[in-house]
């Protein structure tokens, strides 16, 4: 065989080798997303429970914050649907899951001082926020929003929904007015702690038939039920703390309106038991903000219909330049 003739067969062969190795070789599957919960201590000593789902090359950062009577664990099946883009951050806010319970005394749970846990979060967990997204719901909205008064940088957009950035009672369910006032919030805080198991077992349900009625997960629930129950202070403890200083926070973050300057959506179940949608029709009125209403949704959005607040947070993305 002549040396021509066989460099020729040698160059046809390198390519189809090439091709044959492409073919045996096994496609690379990225891991899906995984849920890291531990703990970090913010710079005013508390200790907070987190959830992070990291991202190798993250788009953004997520903040995700809960409401009453609710853990982190409402945010753990979204934050891994989203840390396929993002990394997701989520905390217990004191009073609530595993986080610090400190008395009343040194820590007033009130609006203002989870917006300066809020900060503090954001800043230990080293948290970019011209790359930030956070989604607040009821008592995790208006902290997010008087953070953003004195820091119009504080995240790239806050999406918040059915909480009460007002003091307008009458679109508030009565046992919500209730705890507003001084003479009848010690019996209601009472009839909380008495009623726990009912609450957390039927909170999310409530204005619904049972036909509508949806569940959530036993993890969650069981959750809720081990970070109600610890003995510093309860989850109702600390919401009727929060309720306590609630009117003061509604009545200066009103007066202020004109400082928020960070990019807001609104986002409201039309059929939320708790704040009425005319709440959050006001409220996006004042600022000069559309209200997205969520058809046949409740009091929890992002347990109900998930789907919409993923889509939610990634619309963000999309709409604010970084």
């Amino acid at each position: 065989m002549s040396l021509r003739l066989i460099r020729h067969l040698l160059a046809l062969a390198f390519p189809l080798g090439l091709v044959l190795l492409g073919a045996c070789a096994t496609p690379v599957v990225p891991s899906p997303p995984q849920a890291e919960i531990g703990s970090v201590e913010i710079s005013s000593g508390l200790e907070l429970r987190r959830l992070i789902v990291r991202n190798a090359h993250p788009k953004g950062t997520v903040l995700l914050l809960h409401g009453f009577p609710e853990t982190l664990y409402a945010w753990k099946n979204i934050s891994l649907e989203l840390g396929t883009d993002y990394e997701v951050h989520a905390f217990d806010w004191p009073g609530y899951g595993q986080s610090s319970r400190p008395s009343a005394e040194t820590f007033a749970y009130a609006p203002h001082d989870y917006a300066r846990v809020m900060k503090d979060y954001i800043e230990r967990s080293h948290i970019d926020k011209s790359r930030l997204v956070i989604y607040a719901t009821d008592i995790g909205a208006l902290p997010a929003l008087m953070a953003a008064l004195d820091e119009p940088a504080i995240a790239r957009k806050i999406i918040v929904g059915d909480f009460a950035p007002l003091d307008r009672p009458q679109y508030m369910q009565a046992s919500l007015q209730s705890l507003k006032t001084k003479s009848s919030s010690e019996p209601t805080r009472a009839a909380l702690n008495r009623n726990r198991d009912d609450i957390l077992e039927n909170a999310y349900r409530r204005g619904f038939s049972k036909e509508e009625q949806f569940d959530v997960a036993q993890e969650f629930k069981d959750d809720m039920l081990r970070g109600w129950g610890r003995p510093e202070i309860t989850s109702a403890d600390a919401f009727y703390h929060y309720y306590s200083h609630f009117s003061d926070d509604q009545h200066f973050f009103e007066a202020n309106l004109e400082r928020l300057k960070t990019p807001v959506t609104v986002v409201w179940g039309e059929r939320d038991f708790y704040i009425h949608k005319e709440m959050g029709a006001e409220f996006a009125g004042k600022v000069g903000l559309n209200l997205i209403l969520l058809p046949g949704v409740g009091h929890y959005p992002h347990l109900q219909s998930p789907q919409h607040t993923v889509d939610g947070i990634r619309s963000a993305f999309r709409e604010v330049s970084p």
